[in-house]
């Protein structure tokens, strides 16, 4: 279903772009998960992942890989990549944005299973 509203990501003033490049830019996260959490967000506005062009979805690829070198001097140990597609999921803004955040050692007890806690109960599991 896509969804008709104003984007509160269309009012970030360029002076905040950490970078950009032809379809995206990228900020940080205003509610950081931790140190150096940045956002890539379409210029264009993208409900999702899945209405990006074929164009686009090229170029993610490359602003990640981008946005990663970036937070080289924080020295994380490992990334998450994320990105929420529909309500469900739990997107809450509803204009495409990838999250790239760093890890750290200690930043969590326990973090095996990583995205897979984003359902209750689901993240653990043996091998």
């Amino acid at each position: 279903m896509e969804r008709k509203m104003e984007s509160p990501f269309l009012s970030i003033s360029r002076r905040d772009w950490e970078m950009e490049g032809d379809h995206f830019f990228v900020v940080r996260d205003k509610y950081p998960v931790s140190e150096g959490h940045l956002l890539i967000i379409s210029k264009e506005l993208r409900q999702d992942y899945f209405s990006l062009t074929e164009a686009e979805k090229l170029e993610l690829t490359a602003m990640i890989d981008k946005a990663v070198a970036s937070l080289e001097d924080l020295d994380p140990e490992g990334f998450n990549i994320g990105m929420n597609c529909g309500e469900t999921a739990g997107q809450t803004v509803f204009h495409f944005h990838c999250h790239v955040i760093p890890r750290y050692k200690g930043d969590m007890d326990d973090p095996r299973g990583g995205v897979r806690h984003a359902v209750a109960g689901k993240g653990y599991y043996n091998l």
